[in-house]
């Protein structure tokens, strides 16, 4: 039999669907009725897969309904579908075309069907996302500080950084809670923050946002931080390597983490001095403990060791 692909282009109030073989296509509302009779509809197909994109939260409930039905879904990196489109010449950009994108792409890709966070996980990261949003409100506000003259408006932005202030404190309580609330949580949260230079943020982090930590190999886990080098050559060139893709926002976190633990971890501070003596670059030197240091939390959370020096040799880089 001929194996069905299905892509599905998902917006906040429509799904559009495209199958392939065959090109069949249609769009149903983006609400429990049309979800609903979506599965039906794909369940008669059987398709070996349904890809659709990351869209910030609106592909959720689309692949909750579709793993719960028995299909295989699969939610994508957007960059990925684009530079995939890309290479085989669809330029256009419509709902309709994307959806078809989406179907080939998982016809000839295949990307692998992960584990979809569940309620508590998304909580987790949407209290995470809150408490960005006010840490870049405080860092705006105290810019402002620094540039207005105004009393009247100093007085204002001083006002609003104590509520701020307030606000970012009653997060990370939440935060801390909602951890505590899992045992499974609460055990990965004692055994990263055994690790000098790992506090609440990047715990809080990595919990949320690399759920894959412990699960995978040290190659795999630093791809999908963005933490891992890429070789850059052609022919005879041999290019600088290169860090890129992954998850951002883990990534960010991880570097100030780092900053810190070049101070105060004995392993990542050994290792950090040890590059600048051999005359790697700060930057260069900072991504490499990046990179260490993630390897090492990962170790611990797969193995549930806390952190013991010297390291294991499964740790070393």
């Amino acid at each position: 039999m001929t194996e069905v692909f299905v892509g599905i282009d998902v917006s906040k109030a429509t799904l559009d669907v495209a199958v392939v073989p065959g090109g069949e296509k249609w769009s149903v509302t983006n609400d429990p009725r049309g979800i609903s009779g979506l599965v039906e509809r794909l369940k008669a197909m059987r398709p070996a897969l349904v890809a659709m994109e990351a869209t910030g939260g609106f592909e959720y409930p689309v692949a909750v309904a579709l793993r719960a039905g028995g299909l295989q879904a699969s939610v994508v990196n957007p960059r990925q579908v684009r530079d995939f489109a890309k290479a085989t010449g669809r330029l256009s950009k419509t709902d309709e075309v994307d959806a078809l994108v989406l179907a080939i792409f998982a016809q000839a890709i295949r990307p692998p069907v992960r584990s979809l966070p569940d309620e508590a996980a998304r909580e987790l990261k949407a209290l995470l996302a809150r408490r960005q949003e006010l840490v870049e409100m405080t860092t705006a506000e105290k810019n402002r500080l620094g540039t207005t003259s105004s009393t009247a408006v100093r007085e204002h932005i001083k006002t609003h950084l104590q509520w701020l202030k307030g606000e970012l404190g009653g997060l990370d309580r939440d935060l801390e809670q909602k951890v505590q609330e899992s045992p499974i949580w609460r055990e990965k949260e004692d055994l990263l923050k055994s690790a000098p230079g790992v506090g609440n943020v990047l715990s809080f982090t990595l919990l949320a946002e690399l759920p894959e930590l412990g699960e995978l190999d040290r190659k795999q886990v630093a791809a999908l931080a963005g933490v891992a080098p890429f070789n850059c050559d052609s022919g005879t060139r041999r290019g600088k390597r290169v860090i890129w893709g992954g998850r951002a926002h883990v990534r960010k976190v991880l570097y100030m983490a780092t900053l810190v633990a070049t101070r105060w971890n004995p392993i990542i501070r050994s290792f950090y001095q040890r590059l600048l003596a051999a005359g790697k670059p700060k930057k260069v030197a900072l991504t490499a403990c990046m990179h260490k240091l993630l390897v090492i939390l990962n170790a611990m959370i797969k193995y549930k060791t806390p952190w013991r020096n010297p390291l294991p040799q499964e740790t070393q880089s």
